[in-house]
């Protein structure tokens, strides 16, 4: 996550009565560019499929695993992009889990010969749920148990509706961009009171160093560096790493915890190995922890496969989008 507390602390969370949450965080954040920002709806050649699974601190037994899906096409004709994403994120004992589905929708404007501005939105379904009969409360225990008393919340779910915005600008070489996330802030109390998912900014960009083409067209050999600062709450977080590809293969080193841009200084170092062919993308990253919960977390494990196809029409004259630098890990 942005900020994964302890795990005593998000059993403090689930029964707590004034509660924040934060969004759980891919380290193959451009393996799940959906996710990362609207704008990237339809930024491929015509239809694009990715699966996305992360595993993080499988050494405390039952927390955070985040389960992705998306679709999206590219509809040139219209400068455009269309997409859907579901994401599921689960959490403790009591099985606390959020789920997202979203509608997507991209623009791509031409403002010079080299430069272009996509922006996105997301309009999504938001709901939250924890299964109580996995809770153990004051009233279960023997003897005088804990003060203040806890008791069960009245209902097991929350819906409520949620929207994103997002700009990303680029050229050849380089992409910078922002999202803002949970613009309607939904609730997240399942006592009724007012708790709401605070506003998230996320800030990303990178280039390429080094680029070398077969036949012009086909990357060959690609040296690139990106950063992906995000706030949330009272929380931040700032990643930055190198990507280098050469046909197929793909790795990637990544740095979290960069000092006064991180809320968690020195939090983790990110190793990614991964193959990339015309149509399929697959990806295993792993977070080795470097705070002091090296020797309790377990890191974290993270996989991603995209599919990129196109229908039978596709060089019958249709309009090709132009490429976005950015890697797909």
């Amino acid at each position: 996550m942005l900020k994964r507390t302890k795990y005593i602390f998000l059993l403090a969370f689930i029964i707590s009565v004034d509660c924040y949450s934060q969004d759980p965080t891919f380290s193959q954040f451009y393996a799940n560019p959906l996710y990362l920002s609207p704008s990237f709806a339809g930024a491929t050649e015509e239809y694009r499929f990715g699966l996305n699974y992360r595993n993080q601190w499988p050494a405390v037994p039952g927390v955070f695993q985040t389960y992705s899906i998306s679709f999206d096409k590219a509809m040139p004709a219209f400068n455009s992009g269309i997409g859907v994403l579901a994401t599921y994120d689960v959490a403790g004992s009591g099985r606390l889990s959020t789920t997202n589905i979203g509608l997507l929708y991209s623009y791509d404007f031409s403002i010079t010969k080299e430069w272009h501005i996509r922006p996105g939105v997301n309009f999504k379904f938001y709901y939250t749920g924890l299964d109580i009969s996995e809770l153990l409360f004051n009233s279960m225990l023997s003897g005088s148990g804990t003060t203040p008393s806890i008791y069960p919340p009245p209902f097991e779910s929350i819906a409520d509706v949620d929207f994103s915005t997002s700009a990303l600008a680029y050229n050849d070489r380089i992409w910078a961009g922002f999202t803002l996330d949970h613009l309607l802030k939904p609730k997240t109390s399942f006592y009724g009171d007012d708790a709401n998912v605070p506003i998230k900014f996320n800030l990303y960009g990178g280039a390429q160093l080094y680029k070398k083409t077969r036949l012009r067209v086909k990357l060959k050999e690609v040296l690139s560096v990106a950063v992906n600062f995000q706030t949330q709450s009272k929380f931040t977080q700032t990643d930055i790493g190198l990507y280098y590809y050469r046909d197929p293969l793909i790795f990637g080193l990544w740095y979290r915890g960069i000092p006064f841009l991180t809320t968690q200084a020195g939090d983790a170092i990110i190793g990614l190995i991964g193959i990339k062919t015309s149509q399929l993308h697959i990806g295993y990253s792993y977070d080795f922890t470097i705070s002091n919960l090296i020797a309790s977390t377990g890191g974290a494990h993270e996989i991603s496969l995209i599919y990129e196809f196109t229908s039978f029409t596709i060089g019958t004259g249709k309009k090709r989008i132009r490429a976005i630098p950015c890697p797909e890990f």
